[in-house]
Formats: C-alpha cells, structure tokens, sequence
C-alpha cells in the first residue's frame, strides 16, 4: 500500500468522523452529561462495532444488506428502537421529569456495551465501510481482504483518537454546566432528545 494512498485515507477518514453524525453526537451527548470517562468508554464500544463492519465489509458479509431490503430494514429499526429506549433512560436521570423514577448511574460495562450496540444495528454503517474502503484498496500482490483489513484498523485508530478529543472537549462543557442544578437537568433532557433525532435518523434517513 502506497504511503500516498494510506495518508489520503487517513486524511479522509478524519474528515468523515469528524462530521455531524450518529457517532459523534453519540460521544459527545455521553460526556456533556456523564463526563469525559462516559464518553471515552462509549467511544471504545462504537470502535469495537466498527471491528464488526470491516471484517464485513472485507469479506463481503455486508453485501447481505445491500442485497436484503428485509435484512436492512429489521437491523435500522431495531437499532432505531434501541435509541428510543437510551433516550427514555437519559430523560430519566436528572431531568426531574414528572412520572419518572431516576435511573441508576451506569457502570463502564454498560456504557462499553451500548456503544457496542448502538454501531452494530446501524446497518448504515456496514454499507458505508463496504463503500469506503475499497476507494482505498490497490489492485496488485496483496490481497484485497488483506488491504480493506488494515485500512479498517486504521480507520478505527484514528476514530478512537477523534472520539477521545471530542469526548475530553464535551466533558469540560459538561463540567461547567453541570454547575448549575438546572442546567444539569437540561443536559439530561438535551441528551434524551439527541437520541431521539439520531434514532429517527438511522430509521427515517431524516
């Protein structure tokens, strides 16, 4: 792989995690109300889907959601409804929202795990991969696999560095709003809704 080409990559990758996006707003929303930790161990988890989708893309799994409406559709919805659900937990943290008892603050595992979650049944992100990478890719002696393997490590490298930054900026906003009482249980609300707008993204394409 040409060091031209591989910088390119780099170069774009960045670009793509840093655009407003499902991720990004994820990680971000994570560490303006739960600190920089949450956002980080959250962080770790949606890199670790994107293990998933390179490995799928790589081989060809994620060519099942091009080819499978039925496929696509159950993993978008599924993965809309498992949003919705984080959003009802968000609203019931510290929003003091009438009704709501206040959920119990999560442990790194669970954070881990929703990030996991929320990458893999975003089958937006399984096609994405299967048409990124290979603009990358070099015909030639290594084999194409090989090539779109490394290229998915990379990006999740370089995705995992990005995430870490925005997760470490987001938390100091969130540490200087969580100063007030009511701004903190604003945060909580704003977080709810943003896992609303991302869920009805991922099913809607809105």
């Amino acid at each position: 792989m040409l060091l031209t080409n591989l910088l390119a990559f780099i170069f774009a990758s960045i670009l793509l995690t840093l655009a407003p996006g499902p991720d990004i707003l994820y990680v971000a929303a994570q560490s303006i109300s739960s600190g920089k930790r949450a956002g980080i161990i959250t962080a770790l988890g949606l890199c670790t889907g994107l293990i998933f989708h390179t490995t799928a893309a790589a081989f060809g799994i994620s060519e099942l959601f091009r080819h499978s409406p039925l496929a696509f559709n159950l993993v978008k919805y599924a993965g809309a409804a498992y949003l919705f659900w984080l959003a009802w937990q968000a609203f019931r943290e510290k929003s003091g929202l009438p009704g709501l008892v206040a959920a119990p603050e999560k442990s790194n595992h669970s954070l881990y795990r929703q990030g996991i979650l929320m990458n893999l049944l975003n089958p937006k992100v399984a096609l994405f991969f299967l048409a990124f990478l290979p603009q990358f890719v070099i015909p030639g002696d290594v084999n194409i696999s090989l090539q779109m393997l490394i290229l998915g490590v990379v990006f999740i490298i370089q995705a995992i560095i990005v995430f870490s930054l925005v997760s470490v900026l987001s938390g100091y906003i969130g540490n200087f709003l969580s100063r007030s009482e009511s701004a903190s249980r604003y945060i909580s609300i704003a977080k709810g809704i943003i896992f609303i707008l991302i869920g009805l993204k991922i099913a809607f394409g809105m």
